[in-house]
C-alpha cells in the first residue's frame, strides 16, 4: 500500500478481559467500514469487498473464539459480542462507522445498532431478526451441518459442513476458491467448544420486537438460492425496519457476497454513497 494508507496491523482490543484482534487499513480521513464476520468464519471472508472498497478505510476483526481472538468461557450471547465490537471501535478510534455484518454478522450489527450508537447506516446480508417468525435452517442443511462421517479429517469436515452455503454452480465451477477458503478455514476456525457457543449465541438471539427502534440507514441484501437463511428471512427483517431497502440477489448462496461479489460490491457502494 502507498503512503496514503495508515496501517494497522492485527492489534487487539479487550473486553472483559478477553483480547480481540482486528485489522484497520485504507486511505486517510476516508469513512470507515466494518466487516462483522459469520459463525465461525473469520477475516477472510470479506477480502471480496475489502479489495473493491478502496476508497473506504476498512476494519476487520476476529469475533470471539475465532482466528486470533481470545476464546473466553462461554456460553456466548450476541450482546457479548455486540459490547466486543464496541471495544474494538473504541480501541481503534473509530467514532463513526458503516456497519457490514453477514450471517451472526448481521445479527451483531442489529444489537450493536440497538445498544451503541457509533453505527451510521446497516447492511445486513444473509441473516434474520430471529424469534418465533423467523424461517429456520433447512432440515436437509441441519443434517449436513451436524452429520459429517466420522472418516473425515478436518479439511473434508470443512468442505461437507460448508457445502450448503455455495450453490452448486459455484462449487462446481470455482474449485480453487473453494481450496483457498478450506485453507483459510484450517487455520482460522473456532474451537468445537468456541462453535458450539456461537452457535447458542445465534440460535437464542431475536431482535424481532426491537426492530422499529432501528433509525439507521439500512440496506438488506439476501441471495434467492440460500440453503442456511432462506431468502424469506431477508424480506421479513427489511419488512421490520423502517425505511430498510431490500434487494435479492439472483442465484445467490450463502456466501452470495463471495459467489456474487461484483453485484454485491456495486449495492454497497451505492448505498454507502448515499447514506
Amino acid at each position: 500500500m502507498g503512503s496514503e494508507y495508515d496501517v494497522i496491523d492485527m492489534p487487539y482490543a479487550r473486553n472483559d478481559g478477553a483480547r480481540l484482534a482486528y485489522e484497520l487499513d485504507g486511505p486517510s480521513g476516508a469513512e470507515t467500514v466494518t466487516f462483522v464476520e459469520g459463525l465461525s468464519y473469520g477475516t477472510w471472508m470479506w477480502n471480496w469487498q475489502r479489495e473493491a472498497l478502496t476508497e473506504y478505510r476498512t476494519l476487520v476483526w476476529d469475533n470471539r473464539g475465532t482466528g486470533d481472538s481470545d476464546e473466553p468461557e462461554g456460553p456466548y450471547t450476541v450482546a457479548d459480542m455486540a459490547a466486543d465490537l464496541e471495544a474494538v471501535l473504541d480501541d481503534a478510534g473509530v467514532e463513526r462507522t458503516h456497519l457490514v455484518g453477514a450471517s451472526l454478522g448481521g445479527m451483531i450489527a442489529q444489537r450493536y445498532a440497538l445498544d451503541y450508537d457509533r453505527a451510521e447506516s446497516l447492511a445486513l446480508l444473509c441473516t434474520m431478526h430471529g424469534g418465533d417468525e423467523a424461517v429456520p435452517i433447512p432440515e436437509e442443511t441441519q443434517e449436513r451441518m451436524l452429520n459429517v462421517p466420522g472418516e473425515y479429517g478436518p479439511a473434508e469436515t470443512i468442505r461437507y459442513k460448508m457445502r450448503p452455503a455455495f450453490t452448486e454452480a459455484f462449487w462446481a465451477e470455482h474449485p480453487e476458491v473453494v481450496d483457498s477458503i478450506v485453507d483459510w478455514r484450517l487455520d482460522t476456525d473456532p474451537s468445537d467448544r468456541a462453535y458450539q457457543w456461537q452457535s447458542g449465541a445465534a440460535v437464542t438471539f431475536d431482535a424481532s420486537d426491537r426492530l422499529d427502534e432501528i433509525d439507521l440507514p439500512t440496506l438488506v441484501l439476501h441471495g434467492t438460492d440460500d440453503r442456511v437463511l432462506p431468502v424469506e428471512n431477508g424480506r421479513l427483517l427489511s419488512d421490520g425496519i423502517p425505511g430498510a431497502e431490500f434487494a435479492e440477489v439472483e442465484d445467490g448462496g450463502h456466501l452470495f457476497f463471495i459467489e456474487r461479489a461484483d453485484r454485491v460490491n456495486d449495492a454497497l457502494r451505492e448505498f454507502l454513497t448515499d447514506a
